[in-house]
Parts: C-alpha cells; structure tokens; sequence
C-alpha cells in the first residue's frame, strides 16, 4: 500500500471525485481510477460506489482516506523532527491568498521571512467563493481563506483552521457623499440606495444580507463587483455604496469608510493548512511570522 495511492485517495475524498482529484493532482481521470482500483484489490473490499455518472467512496473508502492523513502526518512528523534536531528550517512554502487578503498581508510576509536563511515564500492569488478555499489546501502549504463574520468555519478531514484576523467591513461611500462625515451609519438609512456587490457565494455578500436584515429593505444590488479595487472605483465615481474591508482600504482617498452602527459587519480571515504539511517545520515557521503579522494589525478578535 504505497503512499502516493493512499494521499490520491485521500485527494478524491477532499475533492469530492475522481474528476476533482485528478484536477488538483495534475493528473487524469484514468490513472487516478488506477490508483483507486489498485488499494481496492490490496484491501479486497469496495472503496468507490458509483452515483450517477460520477464516483464517490464508500464507507471503507472514506476510513481508508481519513488512515492517509494519519500516514501523511507521521511522515512530515519524522521529516520535521529530523528538521529540528538539525535547526535547519528551510525550504520553500507555498502561499496563496484572495486577493485583498494578499495585498494585506503577503508583502509584509515576504519581509518579514526576507532574512530567515534557507526559507523561500511562493505566493500566488486565488480568490474562490468559500466552500472551494479547503480544496486549495492540495495546492499550495499555506491557504489564506475569508468567511463572514460569526459564520461557519471550514471543516475537512486533515485540515487545520488557524485563526489569523477579524476585519471589520465599512460602508465606502465617495468623499462627497452624505455620509462621508458621519461616524457612522445605521442600516435603516441605507435602505433604498444602490450597492456595489460581490458574487453570492463570497463572504461579503452574507454580511450585506445581514445588513439588509436589520434595514428592512432587500439591497438593491446594481452592480456585482468581486473585485474590491474595481468596487471602490465605482463607488468613487457615485455609482453605488460598497462594504469593503478596512485594514485594506483605510488609506485609500477614493473612498471614505464608514462604520456600521448596531450591526456587527466584518470577515474573519484564517489560515487553512493540511495537517500533515502543518507538522514541516520551515512552514510551521512561516505560519508564526503570518500569525505574528496579523496580530499587529489586529488580531483575531479585533471589533
């Protein structure tokens, strides 16, 4: 039972199919069924079923692919222990993040991890709604992910959630607007106006619904815009209000930001890690300079 079936076993489990998995893995469809066929013949019961024109596990198929993380843990447990002993943490991490969480966080990384010897950072961006962000985690070592303020977190075999910022989201309106001066704006007020919104499925466009909630009023969404940049070009040009976040956009003179009042508006941002990666040391160290950096700017549990 080698481990490369074991961890595309545990890659068609993550991905929820053959077709997925072989996606993520850069391979086909056909050799990642290869793979698949053979565990299945090693441990002579049924580790797939098949479910309209697709794939999934079976029962044994899913406690054979939770046993590959366990395997996949003690493996970068002994590298990293071995790691250790030699006080050598090097190597390279791979990190991505969504867009504006990237512009927040990984320059600052990159100098922060610029003197560590023998440590080299790979970033890459990739902006998906929330439910694709623990897919990722086959990808690249470090997954910068976003969800809405107070609502679910990711939850996948072999994943680790490591808390990183929350980052309150403010209304952004021009610097001519009305409520440019205000301290703050309650969402009844902002019923009827237009917005500058994200796709459904993104963590902002829960947070909006939340506001609309307590306005009374469905948004009234004329523009969808994942792009916050993009957004607050919108918004400069009196084309709509936005909710963007505030760490990211506070010197921005584009736009001015505005609190929320009497509703908690705001993204948690998390590191998304497979466990067994979690267990190397050079990216349990680029992790603490990500974590350590997030603190400055505020924390996980900033208001």
């Amino acid at each position: 039972m080698d481990a490369r079936s074991l961890e595309i076993l545990r890659a068609v489990h993550v991905q929820g199919g053959v077709t997925a998995a072989a996606a993520t893995l850069h391979l086909t469809p056909s050799a990642v069924s290869q793979h698949v066929a053979g565990l299945q013949r090693e441990v002579g019961v049924p580790l797939t079923e098949r479910v309209g024109r697709g794939l999934r596990l079976t029962a044994a198929g899913v406690a054979l692919a939770d046993a590959a993380v366990d395997v996949a843990v003690a493996l970068e447990r002994a590298r990293g222990a071995v790691d250790a002993y030699l006080a050598r943490p090097a190597g390279v991490v791979r990190v991505s993040a969504f867009q504006s969480g990237a512009q927040l966080l990984l320059p600052a990384l990159l100098s922060r991890v610029a003197d560590l010897e023998g440590v080299v950072v790979e970033c890459s961006d990739e902006d998906v709604a929330q439910d694709d962000f623990v897919a990722l985690t086959d990808q690249v070592d470090v997954v910068v992910a976003h969800r809405p303020d107070d609502g679910r977190s990711w939850s996948a075999p072999g994943v680790e959630v490591v808390p990183l910022l929350r980052e309150p989201l403010d209304v952004a309106v021009p610097p001519d607007h009305p409520f440019a001066r205000r301290r703050s704006v309650p969402p009844g007020e902002l019923a009827g106006v237009d917005w500058v919104a994200v796709r459904e499925g993104f963590p902002v466009a829960t947070v909006l619904a939340a506001v609309a909630r307590r306005s009374g009023d469905a948004p009234r969404v004329v523009h969808r815009i994942n792009d916050f940049h993009v957004a607050a070009s919108f918004v400069a040009a009196g084309h709509g209000v936005a909710l963007l976040p505030r760490y990211t956009f506070v010197d921005d003179p584009r736009v001015r930001l505005v609190p929320l009042a009497d509703v908690r508006a705001g993204r948690r941002i998390d590191a998304l890690l497979r466990a067994d990666r979690a267990e190397r040391v050079v990216v349990r160290r680029v992790l603490d300079e990500l974590r350590a950096l997030a603190d400055r700017i505020g924390g996980p549990t900033a208001s």
